[in-house]
């Protein structure tokens, strides 16, 4: 009895041995056919559109904001006090110069005017009489000397009568853009009150910022600027310096520079963003904006190159990064001008990815055309 059950129990225990037995070789067997048939497959390959590295003069600039200042700027106020007759302070309105913006109550002024041109006619009469009686020995020098001091006298009267209505008169002293008033008819008014601004409109504007001390003690009068309105980086305008304050404030370090911008510029007062040149040119390398991925090693690129079999590869590679320029990136360190960089699709690339270069026959056309130039 004891042998039968000894007997079975080697039965099952070879039958357990060949079943592993069966399941490794299968197991092999179905690894290997994997592993064929995965060989037997191509690589896959990413679709990417690449750029030329190019060469580019590179200046390093620094950033500052800035004021537009109108070159002709004034406050309007009324030197003498009196009723408002006449307003013309449309805002917003450019006027000629000359042109009336204020006229007071010269009512009074006028009638003393009259009254005065009655004296001043009386001693121009009476002056002539003396002389011709002096013609004859009627009249003595001194009756003469005195009939032309009154005559003079007079005439110092009307002139200033004439003037205090010329002050009652506000006109726009050359061509300006009015700015807000709260002046009516009828309103009166104190001696210096507050009427409006004029902002001269001319074909030029000045800029007042400020830089550093060591910035600005290289800058001369006459250098150019690149001025920023808003937060468009592409359409800047050049300014000139004029000049360079000659004082550095203590407390921040930086010196004050003025700069005049010809032709169209943003309304005094506006905030605008001025781009300085620092230093010499030096020769960078650009590449597209879209080309440059951030790692936890830092900047990097994928270089596109072929492999000993001829298959075109990404391979990896650690740039510095040095400024924008537009929708460029400037690189000073770690690629070299010819060279092709992924600029489209670069975020799916790892190191050694096997790629497949789709560039438009426009991107071709263009990359090669800026090559050409930058080799000239």
């Amino acid at each position: 009895m004891k042998s039968r059950q000894w007997i079975g129990s080697l039965l099952l225990v070879g039958a357990v041995i060949v079943s592993g037995l069966l399941l490794s070789a299968w197991k092999r067997s179905s690894l290997a056919e994997s592993e064929a048939a995965a060989a037997s497959q191509p690589e896959p390959a990413e679709t990417i559109v690449t750029a030329l590295v190019r060469e580019h003069q590179h200046v390093r600039t620094t950033t500052s904001i800035g004021t537009v200042v109108a070159t002709r700027s004034i406050t309007v106020r009324n030197e003498l006090p009196g009723t408002v007759r006449h307003v013309s302070l449309e805002p917003g309105k450019i006027v000629e110069a000359g042109t009336v913006l204020v006229a007071l109550d010269v009512s009074v002024e006028e009638a003393d005017l009259q009254a005065l041109l009655a004296q001043a006619e009386l001693a121009r009469t009476q002056f002539a009489r003396m002389q011709r009686m002096s013609e004859h020995r009627a009249a003595s020098e001194m009756e003469v000397d005195t009939a032309r001091a009154e005559q003079e006298v007079v005439q110092a009267q009307v002139a200033r009568i004439k003037a205090v209505i010329n002050r009652k008169v506000i006109r726009a002293p050359f061509r300006a853009r009015i700015g807000i008033s709260d002046v009516h008819p009828g309103q009166y008014l104190n001696e210096g009150t507050l009427l409006t601004t004029l902002q001269g409109v001319d074909d030029e504007a000045y800029v007042d910022f400020t830089v550093a001390q060591q910035v600005a003690a290289n800058l001369r009068p006459g250098s150019k600027v690149d001025v920023f309105a808003g937060t468009d980086t592409t359409s800047g305008v050049k300014a000139e310096i004029l000049a360079i304050d000659a004082r550095v404030d203590p407390s921040t370090r930086n010196a004050t520079i003025r700069a005049k911008i010809k032709g169209d510029a943003p309304a005094p007062g506006a905030s605008v963003r001025v781009q300085v040149a620092v230093g010499t040119p030096m020769l960078a390398t650009v590449v597209p904006a879209s080309a440059v991925r951030k790692g936890p090693a830092g900047d990097h690129v994928f270089v596109v190159v072929a492999d000993e079999q001829g298959k075109t590869r990404a391979r990896l590679r650690q740039v510095q990064v040095d400024a924008m320029a537009g929708d460029e990136v400037v690189i000073t360190k770690g690629l070299e001008p010819g060279e092709q960089v992924a600029a489209s699709g670069s975020f799916k690339l790892r190191e050694a990815a096997l790629v497949a270069v789709g560039n438009p026959p426009e991107s071709v056309a263009k990359n090669e055309s800026k090559s050409a130039a930058a080799s000239m």
